[in-house]
């Protein structure tokens, strides 16, 4: 038996462990039997017997019977001592040691004795009086040969050495002992290891949460694959050590095995059927233990899930409240629609939300061992899911219904305005006459044949039918319908009586003879009454037209209001469209496979600053817009307070060549064309990327249009003011875009100062002396520049078209020059063409003529570079207190040559223009600093005024001209610092150096 090898606190003693004790071979279990069973040890002949340890002997005989069965030790062992070729003493030496150490049951012995003559008489002698120190209970027979052995032990259970047929080889039985005691070792292992990780099983959490759930059951999974590795390997081992056992049987089917070979092979069965019991009641209680687990990690993945959608679900019932609204137009309300559509759409938490309470019925159908949690579970998520479900369908309903509400609203709205227009239209003069007035009241008639499919015909039925969805439009459209009905009422009662009036017979009577007077008399005279009846009837009409103009101006104004307010309604929710449609698609990891590699990461270059544009208009414009719904003459007022932040579309209009070129490379691609599937819009992006720009451009008009109604009107003056503001605007952002497009500038442009102007120009170069080039000296063809007037510089830039569409023709600008305005002198008049102009430096050693496309174009610069001029000088004087006297200034209206220059020269070598080297030459200061010689004012009374110096406000005003009432400070002796030939007309010849006196200054400005 071998359930010693399973208990864990015995330890026996194994073949491994003594091996070369055992090789030694001075003793062996054969396998063969006694006649009642009991196990035969042979001790051969071994003539170093004595020499033997005592420790090695009791492990061999300790081993040795241990190895038969506990029925077979039970009944004795039998000792075959063979002794042959031994002498007596060795006999009686092995006997002593049997009879001291033997460590089982003894049932015989049987020695053969030394087979010599003399060893054996001494051997039966000293046996018999030695007898009982041998101390043996058992019988101890003394044989002399083999075949009286052969008497107590049959032949077929001994080996050939003692003259037996039994074959024993004492190596094979070794290592079979060994396997088979390995084996045993193994299979006791795998019980201890699969009976641990049992209980480690068993007495296993369940974890709270998905990730855990999954690593606990990776990680059983695992160390079952170990275990099952493990019991592989020993069912492989069991199985070849049976299949050597079994060999001689296989070799030769007659072969008979001894009792220890059908012991051996029953013990290796008996544990490889017991390896098979303990791998099968593993597998049942893995595979209970892993379907548990799964149902666990089923069951955290239920739970997440649920808590997801339970989630979504609140976050959807939170988002349809905010569909509240019904619009405020039809184009809102379908808008509104279309995003509750599209919101159903993409909100797919509905679908999911069944799903997993399908699941959950699948998981409960699976007999899950949390039946009792996920139950409730799922008939909560189908009743919050019909819920949704039936206020969507609830919602979408209200939203039609608001909808076609909406659409009747605005076509009574629409007429209405139109019925107005129409009246504000007809002009009053026309009407007094007959064939006027009966055109207009026929006019009239046909309009109000057309009320029937568009008039509001019964409000009570309208409120009826509309009840949930009504607001205060209704109200406003019905009071305006009526309102207008009225005026209609009004215009034909007035227009029937001037007809009637009109259409009175006339007889034809002769005069009587008394009733002809002199030519000499006087109508007035003759009928003071009729005459004045007559005028107060004039009087009278001509008040009640007045007033009838005011009111047909106050229609129009509102006409234009109503048109300002909707289209501004019309363009926030297009923004909202587009930032949602569009822009937060592009945030959606859902729509991230159809977007293109040059899209990515790039909403702020394909949009540029469209949200803020959109928060401005939604949170502020449009708000206080409405507050002037009822007075459109003082909307001019909100423009003004809104003018600063109305140049955040400089910035969006700078970004929009960018993004221009960002839609063209990425139009065609699946993302732009699955969103704009969904807001199902017929245009693309790009036109709704346009709007920002279309906008800015459509306040000026309206502006003039509120301007042309509201003359003479309380904020008329705002509204020019706000008409003059935005004009600004635009010329900024048209500026703008052309400063973005210069290449080649290495400095920064920000040092320049503010962009004043821009132009394109023919220009011609003049270099008196120095390292001009030959072709500057004598340039008759003139080079096209394009001019930038900034407030510390002036740049000359060559243009360059580009190929492409839209903004991507847009021209670019090379930088060639640069000139610092601290530097810079003007001539007002170039000899020949009232359009050209002198831009020069260095004491005119380098002069630009500038020739601009018309002469108002060039006053329009010369003008604006006077004023850069005149602002630094003055600039300077604040901070040196310096004053000036006049010199030479020739002014005249068309044709006056004025010369100006900047003040370098009062502060050498720290000009305040931009520290830029041009491409071409230095700029150097010029000796005669904005046209004015040093000569003292206090050696001229002439440049006093009552007894005072000259002011320098007053040189200013003189350069810059203010008005004629400042002639009598201007009037002062002047130096000319350049020649000018005359010209025609009344034009004076003059040198430079010489003297000139101004004597007055006339109404157009000539001196």
């Amino acid at each position: 038996e071998w359930l010693w090898l399973l208990s864990e606190n015995f330890s026996p003693l194994c073949a491994i462990d003594i091996t070369p004790d055992l090789r030694k071979q001075f003793a062996y279990l054969s396998g063969g039997r006694g006649q009642n069973g009991s196990p035969i040890i042979v001790f051969p002949e071994f003539p170093a017997f004595g020499e033997i340890q005592e420790r090695e002997f009791h492990n061999v005989l300790t081993y040795l019977t241990s190895i038969p069965s506990l029925s077979a030790a039970g009944v004795g062992f039998i000792l075959v001592i063979d002794r042959r070729q031994d002498r007596w003493a060795a006999v009686k030496g092995t006997l002593l040691r049997i009879a001291g150490s033997f460590p089982g049951n003894l049932q015989l012995v049987l020695v053969l004795r030394p087979t010599t003559l003399f060893q054996r008489t001494l051997s039966d002698i000293l046996f018999k009086f030695n007898k009982d120190e041998f101390k043996m209970k058992v019988p101890m027979i003394m044989l002399s040969s083999v075949t009286e052995l052969h008497s107590y032990i049959d032949r077929t259970q001994l080996t050939t050495e003692l003259g037996g047929t039994q074959e024993y080889c004492h190596e094979k039985w070794i290592s079979h002992r060994t396997a088979i005691e390995g084996f045993a070792l193994m299979v006791k292992r795998t019980a201890q290891i699969l009976q641990s990780f049992g209980t480690e099983l068993a007495e296993t959490e369940l974890p709270n949460d998905i990730q855990a759930t999954s690593n606990l059951l990776g990680t059983h999974i695992n160390k079952k694959s170990k275990m099952k590795e493990d019991l592989l390997v020993a069912l492989g081992q069991g199985s070849r050590l049976l299949e050597s056992i079994n060999e001689p049987v296989v070799r030769d089917p007659d072969h008979n095995m001894n009792q220890d070979e059908l012991e051996n092979l029953a013990t290796v069965q008996r544990l490889l059927s017991q390896l098979n019991e303990t791998e099968r009641a593993f597998d049942e209680f893995w595979e209970r233990h892993k379907t548990k687990l799964e149902q666990c990690l089923l069951l955290r993945h239920f739970e997440h899930n649920y808590r997801e959608v339970r989630c979504l679900l609140d976050q959807v019932a939170q988002r349809l409240t905010a569909f509240s609204e019904v619009g405020i137009s039809p184009a809102h309300a379908d808008h509104i629609f279309r995003e509750l559509s599209s919101h159903e759409e993409r909100v797919c938490v509905l679908d999911r939300a069944q799903a997993l309470a399908r699941e959950g019925d699948e998981l409960i159908q699976n007999t899950h061992y949390a039946e009792d949690s996920i139950q409730p579970k799922c008939i909560e998520l189908r009743a919050v899911n019909e819920e949704l479900s039936t206020y969507l369908r609830a919602k979408k309903d209200h939203l039609l219904r608001a909808i076609e509400l909406h659409h009747s609203l605005e076509r009574a709205a629409k007429w209405c305005d139109d019925g107005i227009y129409l009246l504000a239209s007809q002009p009053v003069d026309k009407c007094q006459s007959h064939d006027g007035a009966e055109s207009a009241l026929q006019e009239i008639e046909r309009y109000l044949d057309t009320a029937g499919q568009n008039k509001l015909t019964d409000p009570s039925a309208i409120c009826r039918d509309y009840e949930t969805v009504l607001n205060l439009e209704f109200r406003k459209v019905f009071q305006k319908q009526v309102s207008m009905q009225e005026m209609f009422e009004k215009r034909r009662v007035s227009l029937k009586k001037l007809a009637a009036k009109h259409t009175r017979p006339v007889q034809p009577v002769a005069p009587r003879p008394e009733a002809i007077k002199s030519p000499l008399s006087s109508p007035v005279d003759t009928h003071p009454v009729v005459c004045s009846q007559v005028e107060g009837q004039l009087q009278s009409n001509r008040s009640a037209s007045m007033s009838e103009e005011d009111e047909n101006l106050a229609i129009l104004r509102k006409h234009v209001m109503n048109e300002l307010l909707e289209t501004e309604r019309a363009y926030v929710e297009e923004l909202l469209c587009v930032l949602q449609g569009y822009a937060s698609e592009m945030d959606n990891p859902a729509m991230a496979s159809l977007m293109p590699i040059p899209l990515q990461n790039k909403k702020d270059v394909l949009f540029g600053n469209m949200p803020e544009i959109y928060h401005f208009h939604k949170r502020t414009f449009l708000r206080e817009l409405e507050e002037y719904e009822d007075c459109p003459e003082l909307v001019g007022r909100c423009f003004l307070e809104r003018m600063t932040d109305l140049q955040i579309y400089e910035k969006y209009c700078q970004n929009k060549p960018r993004s221009e070129s960002l839609w063209r490379q990425c139009s065609d691609c699946s993302f732009f064309q699955e969103c704009q599937k969904k807001l199902e819009h017929k245009l693309g992006l790009d036109s709704y990327l346009l709007k920002p720009v279309q906008r800015i451009t459509k306040y000026q008009l309206l502006l003039k249009e509120l301007l042309k109604y509201s003359k003479g009107c309380e904020g008329s003056e705002d509204l020019q003011e706000a008409l003059t503001s935005i004009l600004g605007i635009l010329k900024a952002v048209n500026d703008s875009m052309h400063l973005i497009a210069i290449t080649g500038y290495d400095g920064n442009m920000g040092d320049l100062g503010r962009l004043l102007m821009q132009g394109s120009f023919s220009v011609w170069t003049e270099h008196k002396k120095g390292h001009a080039k030959v072709k500057d000296l004598a340039r008759f063809k003139p080079m096209q520049r394009h001019l930038f007037l900034h407030e510390k510089a002036l740049l000359f830039c060559k243009r360059r078209e580009e190929n492409g569409e839209g903004y991507e023709k847009a021209p670019s600008y090379s930088f060639k020059q640069s000139l610092n305005m601290s530097a810079v002198g003007i001539t007002e008049n170039a000899k020949g063409d009232n359009k050209k102009f002198e831009v020069w430096c260095n004491s005119r050693e380098e002069v630009y003529i500038v020739q601009a496309p018309t002469s108002e174009v060039k006053t329009t610069w010369v003008k604006e570079i006077r004023k850069v001029l005149t602002t630094q000088l003055e600039a300077y004087r604040g901070r040196q207190g310096i004053c000036l006297c006049p010199t030479s200034d020739r002014a005249a209206v068309a044709k006056k040559r004025f010369t100006l220059q900047g003040f370098s020269n009062f502060n050498k070598g720290s000009p305040t223009s931009p520290d830029h080297k041009t491409k071409r030459h230095e700029i150097k200061s010029d000796p005669t600093p904005f046209g004015f010689k040093g000569t003292s004012s206090h050696n001229d009374p002439s440049h006093c005024i009552c007894g005072r110096p000259r002011s320098l406000h007053a040189i200013i005003s003189s350069v810059v001209g203010q008005g004629v009432n400042q002639t009598a400070e201007k009037c002062g002796k002047y130096t000319v610092v350049s020649d000018y030939e005359k010209g025609e007309g009344q034009d004076l010849s003059v040198k430079s150096g010489e003297t000139v006196q101004l004597i007055k200054e006339g109404d157009d400005g000539q001196w």
